[in-house]
C-alpha cells in the first residue's frame, strides 16, 4: 500500500532526528541546564567546605558542656515505699552519667549525647544498664549488669500490692516524676515525661509509682548529704620540694717553713 503524503513527511521527519527549529534548540538548552546544575553543585560543595572549616562560634554554649561536673540527688518509690539504691558500677565511669553510692548521680556529659539540652532524666536512663524510666514505665534493674526484676517492674494501670500492710493497696498507679532545683523549693515541680527534666547542679529528683495525687517523697537526707560532700570534694596535690646539693671545694693551704742555720764561733 503507498504510502500517504502525511507518512512520508513523518519518516522523514524521524530520520532528520527532528524539524530545523529542534535541532537548533535542543544543544542549547540542553547544554545551558548542565552548566546551571554543574555550577550549584560547585556552589554547594565550596559552601559545605566553608561551613565545614568556620563552624558557628558560641562562647557560652549551653550548660552542661563537656568537662563540667555537677551532683544530683535521686529516689526511686512505688507505692509509698522507697526502693533501695541503684548499684554503682565503676566501669560506667566512662559515660557521662553514672550513679555513686547513695543515689547521687554525677553528671559529666562526654559527648554532645549527654551534654546542654540532652543533659535529661531521660539520658540518664539510657545510659544505667536496664534502667527504663519513661511516661508509661519504670523498670529498675535488680543489679548493674541490667538483669530485668519483676518485682521491681511497673506500668502505668498496674495496681499496688495487697500484701498485708501495704500502702495504697490495690489502687491504680501510674509512673510520676517530682523535682526539687533549688534546696529552698518547698513544692516541686510534678511531670509524667522524664525527656523534661534537664539536670540543673544539686537538684533533687524523684521517681515514683504511686496513685493519682501521690507526690512522690524527696530523696532521703543521706543522699542530699552525700551530694553535698561530691560537690565539694577538693583533690589535693601534694608537691615534694627539690632539694639541691652544692658542693664547695675547699682550698688547701700550704705553710713553708725556712730552714733553721746555726752557726758556731770556733774560739
Amino acid at each position: 500500500m503507498a504510502k500517504s503524503a502525511t507518512g512520508r513527511w513523518v519518516s522523514r521527519v524521524g530520520a532528520s532526528g527532528g524539524g530545523k527549529a529542534y535541532k537548533k534548540t535542543r544543544p542549547g538548552n540542553f547544554y545551558g541546564a548542565l552548566a546551571v546544575i554543574v555550577i550549584l553543585g560547585l556552589v554547594a560543595t565550596v559552601w559545605a567546605r566553608y561551613d565545614y572549616q568556620h563552624p558557628p562560634k558560641n562562647p557560652a554554649g549551653i550548660q552542661p558542656k563537656i568537662g563540667t561536673t555537677w551532683y544530683a540527688a535521686l529516689s526511686l518509690q512505688a507505692c509509698g515505699k522507697r526502693l533501695p539504691f541503684l548499684p554503682t558500677d565503676t566501669a560506667l565511669k566512662g559515660q557521662g552519667m553514672y550513679i555513686l553510692p547513695a543515689d547521687v548521680i554525677r553528671i559529666s556529659p562526654a559527648s554532645a549525647a549527654d551534654s546542654g539540652n540532652n543533659a535529661t532524666l531521660a539520658q540518664f536512663g539510657d545510659e544505667y544498664p536496664g534502667l527504663l524510666i519513661s511516661t508509661s514505665q519504670m523498670n529498675v534493674p535488680k543489679n548493674v549488669l541490667g538483669a530485668a526484676n519483676p518485682q521491681t517492674s511497673y506500668t502505668n494501670g498496674q495496681a499496688c500490692p495487697t500484701t498485708k500492710g501495704a500502702k495504697y493497696a490495690g489502687q491504680v498507679a501510674k509512673v510520676t516524676y517530682a523535682y526539687w532545683t533549688t534546696f529552698g523549693q518547698k513544692k516541686p515541680t510534678i511531670t509524667t515525661n522524664p525527656a523534661t527534666i534537664k539536670f540543673a547542679p544539686d537538684m533533687r529528683i524523684s521517681i515514683g509509682f504511686e496513685p493519682s495525687g501521690v507526690t512522690p517523697l524527696p530523696p532521703l537526707p543521706i543522699t542530699d548529704t552525700e551530694m553535698g560532700a561530691d560537690a565539694t570534694t577538693v583533690t589535693t596535690t601534694t608537691l615534694v620540694p627539690t632539694v639541691t646539693t652544692t658542693t664547695v671545694k675547699v682550698a688547701t693551704t700550704t705553710t713553708t717553713t725556712p730552714p733553721t742555720t746555726t752557726t758556731t764561733s770556733k774560739g
